[in-house]
């Protein structure tokens, strides 16, 4: 039953999350693939838009965290909506219960609920670091759950990097839209050292112009330029192709924003239309090719013996 509410949710809001769990996720578990993601933007857009108060958002999200839990014991729960319904399904049909599922659902919850918490606060470094890295950490352990599932995937210091930068681009692209809602994302030690006044934030205006905020912008851009490349590295080594792909194609989707900001001297718009330009179609296509030949040629060099082989890859900008 809620299968079809999950494909409904994730085919209206992210046609990327879609189409990888369509063509990339392990076969017999798309719907639980979907499941996951059109819960939490479920309970994302409650807290955004439905929820009036702090203490709507914070029973709204109290209620979540507390059915997870009882759901995650084996506790069988009535009276839940349709959406929560979703969340059901997904953790009983988890069995035992997979580590990176798990981590999902709890790193996701858990930033929900700081989303709840800060709403119309001002929120500092230390806060905007766990932030990104909860995200990061969050969408790389439900991408190597569903792709892969079972496979031990290799520890390594720079497995959430990719993710965390993906993040760090996201924040920045929809910046203003959250500031007007809300949700500023721009620690309160930068914005003192800057002598920038809390009410200049409120103004689009303001956001646009000054040089302390786009000095901001270009530490964050440098900052996630440093992830991605790291990240795609310890992509480049996994054995799971597919998953090899999924974390290129997410790394390419934020990329793509990460150029017209730096194009735009890192002055931030308020719309950003490259997932919508056919050219980012042809590069899609082109990276998948690229990624599938470079894990061919490292799988070639790895049966005869040379295991530093490597391959570049060379997307056209």
């Amino acid at each position: 039953m809620t299968a079809k509410l999950a494909r409904t949710i994730t085919w209206n809001s992210s046609k990327q999350t879609y189409y990888t769990a369509n063509l990339l996720v392990d076969r017999g578990m798309e719907d639980d693939c979907y499941r996951a993601y059109s819960y939490f933007r479920w309970a994302d857009n409650v807290i955004d838009e439905e929820c009036q108060t702090r203490s709507e958002r914070m029973d709204f999200i109290s209620r979540q965290i507390h059915l997870v839990s009882k759901l995650c014991d084996g506790l069988q729960i009535d009276d839940l909506s349709p959406e929560e319904e979703l969340i059901a399904d997904l953790i009983r049909h988890d069995g035992e219960g997979s580590c990176g599922l798990r981590s999902y659902v709890r790193n996701f919850l858990s930033i929900l609920e700081f989303d709840a918490r800060r709403k119309d606060r001002y929120i500092n470094q230390e806060e905007l670091t766990w932030y990104s890295d909860r995200l990061g950490i969050a969408v790389t352990d439900a991408i190597q759950h569903f792709i892969g599932h079972g496979h031990e995937y290799p520890e390594d210091e720079r497995r959430y990097l990719a993710a965390t930068a993906a993040h760090i681009v996201h924040m920045l692209r929809d910046m203003l839209d959250d500031i007007q809602e809300g949700y500023i994302n721009i620690p309160s030690e930068y914005l003192s050292e800057q002598g920038v006044a809390p009410e200049d934030l409120q103004s689009l205006a303001a956001l646009c112009e000054p040089v302390a905020l786009r000095s901001f912008v270009k530490i964050q851009i440098d900052l996630a330029r440093r992830y991605f490349a790291l990240g795609k590295e310890y992509l480049d080594t996994l054995d799971v192709l597919r998953c090899k792909i999924a974390g290129h194609l997410y790394c390419l989707r934020f990329e793509g924003v990460m150029d017209t900001i730096e194009n735009d001297g890192y002055i931030l718009r308020s719309e950003y239309a490259e997932r919508r330009k056919l050219g980012t179609f042809f590069k899609s296509v082109e990276l998948v090719v690229s990624v599938s030949v470079c894990h061919v040629v490292q799988k070639i060099g790895r049966l005869f013996g040379n295991q530093n082989q490597s391959c570049e890859l060379n997307p056209s900008s």
